[in-house]
């Protein structure tokens, strides 16, 4: 089976974590919303799209229609586990699904418990980068990639 150019250049990009469920980290370029942006080639010139869409189409063979949100499981925005089965991070929904996920999972604007409630659009994604940068340099650490996954700074001062 065949590769193409644009699949050899996503995978190098992922670190999967050593676990049987963890999630399969993007290390590739971030846009400002937090969330993984990667381009592929078309007969236009290239396209840029969502790692995770792409890692779907990948794994899955299914093309989703543009109005199809991919939901995560694991709410990690970098997370491209989109295998299709059971322990698939990724799963599509519309945007109503989208919502209405958020709202059960108390990610919306008035949630107290979400792990980065209140955080900007422009912290969303330094800690989305900041997570990425740090998988880069340390791999899959644990001691470095859990408190960055759960929206804790390592860096951060205690208070004692």
């Amino acid at each position: 089976m065949s590769v193409s150019p644009d699949e050899a250049r996503f995978w190098p990009k992922i670190i999967k974590g050593p676990r049987t469920n963890d999630c399969w980290l993007w290390t590739g370029a971030v846009g400002d919303d937090g969330y993984g942006r990667y381009w592929i080639k078309t007969a236009g010139g290239q396209q840029a799209l969502r790692p995770q869409r792409f890692a779907y189409l990948l794994l899955t063979g299914e093309q989703l229609p543009a109005e199809i949100k991919l939901m995560h499981s694991c709410d990690i925005p970098l997370c491209v586990r989109a295998t299709g089965g059971k322990d698939s991070h990724l799963y599509p929904g519309t945007q109503a699904d989208n919502l209405r996920d958020r709202s059960h999972k108390r990610r919306h604007a008035n949630a107290h418990t979400w792990r980065w409630r209140g955080t900007g659009r422009a912290n969303f994604a330094a800690q989305s980068r900041q997570l990425r940068d740090a998988l880069k340099e340390h791999g899959w650490d644990e001691s470095v990639i859990r408190p960055l996954m759960s929206g804790h700074d390592p860096n951060a001062p205690t208070l004692f």
